[in-house]
């Protein structure tokens, strides 16, 4: 089947891959969309790890307001400004700000819990498995199962993603980097409650 220009253009809006990428995909996959999507958002993926290590200077802060009662701010860096004005990193920011109202996580990666913190976190779990009986052997790789779930919960690029359960933030955000070519890192996030309790 012949690539057409119309192809190439669906393909690269699907994807937001470069032209060449998306027409090479396409004569590949014999002008099938959807493994020609598939092909180009596997390459992405791998080519996510090489850029974890570049600078990002650029980027944007949204913010959610959900009925005036909880609201939150995201702070998303990439590469360029060219990338932080298109309509998938934008979605991506506002999508994040979401993620912090509904649910409501302390820190955007593990490394960013407080070594305190994550002590207190492990000794507990420790004590709860000593007092159950739990043998030696098996102790510290239940500790670190539960410490895994924990950061499922606070940490909010290991939470599932409200919009798709069965993917973590990280999931998503290493989605668009696939699809826009450039490194993107979370930087930070606040998140206000009406009435809550400062701690």
């Amino acid at each position: 089947m012949p690539t057409t220009l119309e192809m190439i253009k669906e393909l690269r809006e699907k994807t937001g891959a470069g032209v060449l990428d998306c027409r090479k995909a396409l004569e590949t996959c014999e002008g099938d969309m959807t493994r020609a999507q598939q092909m180009l958002y596997d390459k992405g993926l791998a080519a996510a790890a090489r850029k974890a290590e570049r600078e990002t200077k650029q980027g944007l802060i949204d913010a959610y307001v959900h009925l005036g009662r909880a609201a939150a701010l995201v702070e998303v860096n990439c590469e360029t400004d060219f990338v932080a004005r298109t309509a998938r990193f934008k979605e991506l920011a506002h999508n994040l700000a979401m993620q912090v109202v509904a649910s409501r996580p302390q820190y955007v990666r593990p490394e960013d819990i407080p070594t305190d913190v994550l002590e207190k976190q492990r000794s507990a779990y420790q004590a709860q498995l000593e007092s159950q009986g739990k043998p030696a052997h098996v102790l510290q790789e239940i500790v670190e199962g539960k410490l895994k779930k924990f950061y499922a919960e606070v940490c909010l690029l290991h939470q599932p993603y409200i919009r798709d359960q069965e993917k973590t933030v990280q999931d998503i955000v290493n989605e668009v980097v696939a699809t826009t070519g450039e490194n993107i890192v979370v930087r930070r996030f606040a998140r206000l409650e009406l009435n809550e309790q400062d701690s």
